[in-house]
């Protein structure tokens, strides 16, 4: 070696071979480490391994010195890294093992801490082996299960290091005394599926350090000792399938750290102890198969996330809180004696199997919510005899087969989700039977077959969600009273879009991605759908050039290969003709000022007067007679700069419209003394504004104009004319917080940014909701309605509207008052009720918005669904692009999303108050 070394020394110094001398210098620098990479078993432990080897019997075993001769290779085998110095692991499962005479060379292996004989034939375990391995005080565990051991239990002398024992699975019978006792680190001891007898063991380990205890399928008989809560540190009892009688010591609800106990299967008698309510860490608790009377212990389920009470002789009436818990995933009662009413606050995710067709027979059924669960099997036919059924809710389960037609004779059915299941078949054509419908959700299961014509006469219907199924044809026409969505994604349809769908005037959604239409995108869609705000056409085969749409449309073209956006090509064209935009320029501009002096000569001849019904309008001029004004602020500039006339003018023009959202439209007035200010017209869409209760109108602004808080939009005058009513508001020109959000391009939303605005809104909240004569609550809380004057200073739009809107009077669509897609509480579906519960649930989607950077409905699927589902992978909820520029910034924002979380909740009664959420935020800071 040395002569080798001053070789290659002298080769390095004069240059010779490069590669080599490279080497050399990484030899020389790094030579201390190699011995350790390089090493190997002592020659001791290299022989036991060889004649360990020798000894298995098996032809499973594949150890063999002469084709690997270093043993730490050797399947099943585990050495000491880095130096695989020493063996420390022996796996020998399934090998086939009959002969237990290797087991004592085994404890020659002084480093050994974990062997593995499970699951083979062996029968015996050796005297030797016990005296030998009892001799090894780093021996960590122990596993013989699945073996066919018999006789007794041994006798466990020294062992000092052992914590786990597993003897499963095997033949092993009578008593247990003293054998375990000397054992001073034994945390899991297993015996379960054996023929042991006797009463329950006691003796388990000196140190008393016991974690898991598993005596299940013997036949120890007896009480259950109360010296096994002794053992403070147990997180499993399983003493299931014994023969034991007497009731459960009371000291077992002492046990803080227990997570599961298993009593099924014994001749168990007494109560329940309520001691069990007060472990908190305890998720599961078996009881079932014994004789267990008395009632079910109130609180039971607080903490648990499954429990089975089953084949008793309880008795009594179901604990109202019992099915309520949010973790809570399985409960069974059955075959008890208990009586009265099942408690109606559910948990989510609590049910599996099939439907029970005897829900059929509840004649008095208004709700039924089965939904997110693990359900499976066809919808039983009998659903349909439930009469007075006016929500079904069976969405994200496994339910399978066909729709049944009897389901479509609930004549009083408003809600239908069964979205998210297996289903197949086509939609049953007697689907207009369902004349109350208002949402149908069908969504995502594999439906066949075309749309049913019938379905143009269900006019109750608001939303339809038919996407990611098969479905094919022609698509029918489509009820006209479609407003919150339609959404016909991921399908098979094809051919243009049909020109009927011009007639949904009232509808905000068209989803119609993923399919195959083509042809040009239909001008109805921009120029006649009004109210659409967003427009999903991606992933078809349209073609020709997309037409313009309003600045509020969301619309996602993409996957459109030969389409053309418009506004490319005039930039093409602007970029080849800038003379001629110069000249156009110039002539717009003599043109505008012309008009703007001939439109100001003849306003100067008319007259609207401020506080007076009586109202002078020349007939040369085309505006609306103005019947009402007022102004409602005190602030002597705004009184000084508020122009009517001039406002006239801005509503007059459809260029200074802002924003629009589902009650109002804004625009940019810009008073001649140079201020700016927003004017909103009241939309008048099925009457819900009470036209002709003029004066009421009047007193419920003139109150709202004296609420003052810095992030509520308070009105600063208004004016009606005989259709319209417009009201001024301060100018906000950072536009709103979904377009800050979603559609701006430099990133201006830093985390500051979205922390101030979420305070902001809190605030204003928190004031709306806290007001003395009564809550003011929010008809349409979404991002879109957050207005910002600067990115940190948010304020709340269309808050006036619960007073100058009477949704009880309302003549149309109950969506109207229910506020926007992705914001719209849960509960909703079935109280249609505005609530201050429901607006903590709308400004929880907000807050989502904030922290994922997401929209409230992406792709078909609602933000707050979507966080709940991933709640358990936080850095997949935030948005990256924030949550990574410091530490700080991403613990403030897991404190938000916990606020956040609380204020989704599918429950009202479990969102937080506006006050205690504002003060949760403040103290994420």
């Amino acid at each position: 070696m040395f002569a080798w070394l001053s070789s290659q020394l002298r080769m390095a110094r004069y240059g010779h071979n490069h590669r080599t001398s490279l080497f050399f210098y990484f030899f020389l620098f790094c030579y201390p480490l190699i011995p350790m990479a390089l090493s190997e078993l002592s020659s001791t432990q290299n022989t036991t391994m060889i004649n360990i080897s020798k000894s298995l019997n098996s032809s499973s075993v594949s150890w063999n010195i002469h084709s690997e001769p270093n043993p730490c290779l050797w399947k099943g085998v585990k050495c000491k890294p880095p130096t695989n110095s020493s063996v420390t692991q022996l796996s020998l499962s399934k090998f086939s093992l009959s002969s237990s005479d290797f087991l004592p060379i085994v404890c020659q292996l002084e480093s050994l801490e974990i062997l593995d004989v499970s699951v083979n034939h062996l029968t015996t375990i050796p005297p030797k082996f016990l005296t030998a391995c009892g001799n090894i005080d780093g021996l960590k565990q122990l596993n013989f299960s699945f073996n066919n051991l018999g006789g007794s239990l041994p006798d466990f002398v020294g062992f000092a290091g052992l914590e786990s024992l597993d003897l499963s699975r095997n033949h092993l019978s009578g008593g247990i005394g003293s054998e375990l006792d000397g054992l001073v680190r034994l945390r899991i001891f297993n015996i379960s599926f054996n023929r042991f007898s006797g009463t329950i063991p006691t003796l388990l380990g000196k140190s008393m350090v016991l974690e898991e205890l598993q005596l299940s399928v013997n036949t120890f008989q007896g009480i259950i000792p109360v010296k096994i809560a002794d053992y403070r540190n147990l997180t499993l009892i399983d003493l299931s399938t014994n023969y034991l009688s007497g009731s459960v010591p009371e000291n077992f609800g002492e046990l803080s750290k227990l997570k599961v106990l298993i009593l099924s299967s014994n001749n168990l008698t007494g109560k329940i102890p309520d001691s069990l309510s007060n472990i908190t860490s305890l998720t599961r608790f078996a009881a079932n198969l014994n004789n267990f009377g008395g009632a079910v212990p109130v609180g039971i389920t607080k903490h648990l996330k499954n429990l089975d009470l089953s084949y008793n002789r309880l008795s009594g009436s179901i604990p109202s809180d019992l099915l309520s818990p949010l973790d809570l995933t399985t409960v069974d009662l059955s075959n008890n004696l208990l009586q009265g009413s099942i408690p109606t606050a559910l948990s989510q995710g609590l049910l599996n199997g099939s439907i029970p067709p005897e829900l059929g027979s509840c004649s008095n059924l208004t709700l039924l919510n089965l939904a997110e669960n693990r359900l499976s099997g066809a919808l039983p036919v009998e659903l349909g005899n439930l009469s007075n059924l006016q929500v079904l809710k069976l969405q994200s389960n496994s339910l399978s087969g066909v729709i049944p037609t009897e389901i479509t004779e609930l004549a009083k059915l408003s809600v239908l989700n069964i979205s998210g299941n297996a289903l197949t078949g086509s939609i049953p054509t007697t689907i207009s039977n369902l004349q109350s419908l208002i949402n149908m959700n069908l969504e995502g299961n594999n439906l066949t077959g075309s749309i049913p014509n019938t379905i143009a006469s269900m006019d109750s219907l608001l939303e339809l969600q038919l996407g990611h199924n098969s479905l094919s044809g022609d698509i029918p026409m489509m009820p006209i009273s479609l407003q919150i969505a339609l959404n016909l994604s991921s399908n098979l349809f094809e051919g243009p879009i049909p020109n009927h769908l011009s007639r949904l005037s009232g509808l905000e959604i068209l989803d119609l991605s993923n399919n195959k239409f083509s042809g040009e995108i239909p001008s109805f869609l921009s120029n006649q759908m009004e109210a659409l705000t967003q427009l999903i056409l991606s992933n078809n085969q349209l073609t020709g050039v997309i037409p313009h749409f309003n600045s509020w449309v969301l619309v996602n073209t993409t996957g459109n290969k030969d389409l053309i956006n418009d506004t490319t090509t005039s930039s093409v064209k602007k970029g080849n003709s800038k003379a001629l935009i110069i000249a156009l320029a110039a002539v717009a501009g003599a043109v505008a000022i012309v008009a703007i002096t001939i439109l100001a000569v003849s306003l100067s001849r008319h007259s609207y007067r401020v506080n007076d019904d009586q109202v002078e309008s020349g007939e040369d001029v085309p505006l609306p007679e103005v019947r009402q004004g007022s102004l409602l602020t005190a602030n002597a500039i705004h009184r000084s700069s508020i122009d009517f006339s001039t406002a006239m003018e801005a509503v007059s023009d459809p260029a200074n419209i802002e924003l629009k959202t589902k009650f109002s439209t804004y625009y940019k007035a810009t008073m001649p003394s140079g201020s700016s200010y927003f004017v909103k017209k009241l939309n008048w869409s099925d009457k819900i504004f009470q036209l002709g209760s003029h004066d009421r109108f009047e007193n419920d602004l003139q109150i709202f104009g004296k609420l003052s808080n810095s992030n509520v939009m308070t009105p600063l005058a208004y004016f009606t004319t005989v259709d319209s009513a417009y009201l001024f508001y301060e100018f906000a020109p950072k536009g709103t917080l979904f377009d800050a959000l979603h559609c701006s391009s430099d990133n201006a939303m830093d985390w500051a940014s979205r922390y101030s605005s979420a305070v902001g809104v809190a605030q204003g909240l928190a004031f709306l909701h806290g007001c003395t004569s009564g809550p003011i609550l929010l008809l349409d809380l979404s991002s879109r309605s957050i207005l910002l004057k600067s990115h940190k200073e948010p304020l709340i739009g269309d808050a006036e509207l619960c007073k100058v809107i009477d949704p009880s009077k309302s003549t149309g669509s109950l969506s109207t008052v229910a506020g926007s897609v992705g914001y719209i509480p849960p509960e909703y579906a079935y109280t249609m009720r505005v609530t201050v519960a429901g607006n903590i649930y709308s400004f929880g989607v907000i807050l989502l918005e904030l922290l994922t950077g997401r929209p409230a409905v992406s792709e078909g699927i609602e933000l707050a669904n979507w966080v709940l589902s991933n709640s358990g992978q936080q850095d997949k909820i935030l948005d990256l692009t924030i949550s990574r520029t410091s530490s700080a910034v991403r613990s403030q924002m897991l404190a938000v999303l916990k606020v956040a979380l609380g204020c989704v909740s599918v429950s009202p009664e479990a969102r937080p108050r506006m006050k205690s959420v504002l003060r949760m935020l403040l103290n994420a800071r």
